[in-house]
């Protein structure tokens, strides 16, 4: 499916009406041997509540973002190279079906299909771009993996301290580690997590304890005597609120900007009638 598609006119005119509809504030698509395998719309576990997404499937990459026009205007672009990918199949549950989780370093978090055969399909075109990549690239399949966010509406109470109870004036947090949601009291410190940002990030009281005290092992083991002592540490004991928190960073699935850049008014997105989620032949 992807050498026949590579390099085709076809293929070419789908990833430009992709670009088209993010408009200026996506980032270009073509590349050359990239190939647009498929498209629909998933339904994404946000930390507030479920939303539609719209995602497409190149032959390298995931691509997903927020639906403004139906095939016409998307904002709020987000690109996952393959090779980081894992997926994990969720149990159905009366109110939960055709659930399954995406994984990456960075982030993770569950997407649902409308019907298990689309599912399936989604499942088994994913996990068939992964081995390709893997192989292409000799990179191993990804271990480490962000710990999904607990959705807010999944817990009244702090997650780790079982007594504060959330309300509109006590904010419900998130551990960067764990993705547990805790209250401010149990989530007072920062840790550096590189693989998630540059700037320390708020963890609960637990993970920091977990963290620092590794940490600290590895320096130890790495210090050799008479050295002098080991360099910046990377958590932040008692930063408070005041600290970065990445509280900011929560929510672009909940808060997108406007952004939309400039967007055009003629596109008609697969006006040949291709029906969503399609997976190209």
């Amino acid at each position: 499916m992807v050498d026949s598609l590579a390099n085709t006119e076809i293929n070419s005119q789908r990833i430009a009406a992709v670009e088209s509809c993010f408009g200026a504030s996506g980032q270009p698509l073509a590349l050359p041997g990239r190939v647009l395998l498929g498209e629909g719309v998933l339904t994404k576990e946000c930390r507030k509540k479920a939303k539609p997404r719209i995602f497409f499937l190149f032959n390298d990459i995931l691509v997903y973002g927020s639906v403004v026009l139906p095939k016409r205007k998307y904002r709020s672009q987000h690109v996952i190279p393959l090779e980081e990918v894992t997926l994990e199949p969720l149990p159905e549950t009366p109110r939960a079906k055709n659930r399954w989780m995406i994984k990456t370093a960075r982030k993770s978090f569950v997407v649902s299909a409308a019907s298990a055969t689309e599912r399936q399909e989604w499942i088994s075109h994913i996990e068939e771009c992964v081995r390709r990549q893997l192989r292409a690239t000799g990179r191993p399949p990804s271990t480490e993996h962000a710990a999904p966010w607990i959705p807010d509406k999944a817990t009244d109470i702090c997650m780790r301290c079982t007594q504060t109870r959330f309300s509109a004036l006590t904010r419900r947090h998130h551990c960067r580690k764990c993705g547990f949601v805790v209250c401010a009291e149990c989530s007072r410190e920062r840790f550096l997590l590189p693989r998630l940002s540059p700037k320390p990030l708020r963890v609960c009281s637990l993970c920091y304890r977990e963290l620092a005290a590794c940490q600290r092992r590895e320096e130890e083991e790495e210090e050799e005597p008479g050295v002098g002592s080991p360099g910046q540490p990377a958590y932040l004991p008692g930063a408070g609120a005041g600290a970065s928190s990445g509280d900011e960073e929560d929510s672009d699935e909940d808060k997108e900007g406007s952004g939309d850049g400039d967007w055009p008014s003629h596109v008609e997105f697969y006006a040949s009638g291709v029906s969503w989620s399609a997976f190209h032949s």
